[in-house]
């Protein structure tokens, strides 16, 4: 694997970007801004119970040496207003609605994990919108296993709990002396940012969100066929909370799509793999 090193495309990095916010559906939606001011903005969606300091950050600073990058805050989540749905639909018109009030007409999408269920929902949802899309860690709807986020999670957050660790340690990375080494790296990197970090998700959040997974899990499956722009989809080899085998799944769905499965790596492959995923993620949205 390539040495990867981060020159952002702006001065500010995204560990000491800006707390930002933005009206839009009805409440107020918290956001970081990054990267240069050309071209199609890159819109990061993230996972159950993220936040704006959840976002991992020499993926987002290596992305903004070409793109303006924006991570988001879903509704009722961080810093952002409101109450958090429990659908994963409303969080893509939640986004939709946001989009438009940045004063967007075109955006590229990098979902993870529940991220690429809202990217997958918006993407169809509003096709024009669109450019090119990347699904990282995640599945399509009623994709195998995803309605069992919670029991799978709920024993690894509680031994986070019982060890002292962020649940994020067992819950993203194998148990193998690689994944471990990249799942104690991605931990500290997030704790780069010292001042004015985003609020915690509260357990209620949590929970809703859970319903949103738990229902796009148990819902039809949707027509991933009429995707016709480009998708790049990744993952690890053994992801247990979206599980691998839906990765597959919506590679063999969209046509013309890309895949990457990183081996010995769990939910979090892009985050253990950030320098070999960075320059694929550049090129393919430069392609």
């Amino acid at each position: 694997m390539s040495t990867y090193v981060s020159h952002p495309g702006s001065v500010v990095r995204y560990v000491d970007a800006p707390n930002l916010s933005i009206s839009a559906a009805g409440t107020t939606f918290a956001y970081r801004d990054i990267g240069p001011r050309t071209g199609v903005p890159l819109i990061l969606l993230n996972h159950w119970g993220a936040v704006l300091d959840n976002f991992d950050p020499p993926i987002v600073d290596g992305l903004a040496t070409m793109h303006r990058v924006m991570a988001i805050d879903y509704r009722g989540i961080g810093a952002s207003g409101g109450k958090a749905p429990v659908t994963v639909g409303e969080m893509a018109q939640d986004t939709i609605a946001l989009i438009a009030a940045l004063g967007f007409e075109k955006v590229d999408l990098l979902g993870f994990s529940l991220g690429g269920f809202v990217a997958q929902d918006i993407a169809l949802k509003a096709p024009g919108l669109v450019r090119k899309l990347i699904l990282t860690g995640t599945g399509p709807a009623g994709g195998k296993g995803i309605e069992k986020v919670g029991p799978v999670s709920w024993p690894l957050m509680i031994k986070g709990l019982l060890t002292l660790r962020d649940p994020k340690f067992y819950l993203f990375f194998t148990s193998t002396a690689n994944g471990r080494r990249a799942a104690k790296a991605f931990l500290e990197r997030l704790k780069e940012r010292k001042s004015n970090r985003d609020k915690g998700a509260t357990p209620v959040a949590l929970l809703r969100q859970l319903k949103a997974i738990k229902s796009w899990g148990q819902q039809a499956p949707q027509d991933l066929g009429s995707l016709r722009i480009p998708v790049l989809i990744a993952n690890g080899d053994n992801d247990i909370m979206v599980p691998t085998a839906n990765s597959i799944d919506m590679a063999r769905r969209i046509p013309g799509a890309q895949l990457v499965i990183y081996e010995d790596a769990g939910h979090g492959g892009i985050f253990q793999y950030y320098a070999d995923f960075v320059p694929k993620a550049l090129s393919f949205l430069d392609a």
